[in-house]
């Protein structure tokens, strides 16, 4: 389906981006925690939501 090029590629640019991605991150981390303070919270609250949507649709089908 693909050629080994193409595999070569895609595996290179997953390091290389992965790579980039964790040094800006790491490069703005004093700046995430201050302006990003508590929004864990959100995050657990979404997957609360999600979680309670499909526990009614679980309960609801029988």
């Amino acid at each position: 389906m693909f050629s080994n090029g193409q595999l070569l590629f895609a595996a290179l640019f997953i390091i290389v981006f992965t790579i980039a991605m964790i040094y800006v991150y790491r490069k703005d981390l004093k700046m995430h925690r201050m302006y990003y303070k508590g929004s864990i919270w959100i995050l657990v609250s979404f997957f609360a939501f999600v979680g309670f949507l499909y526990l009614i649709k679980y309960l609801w089908k029988e």
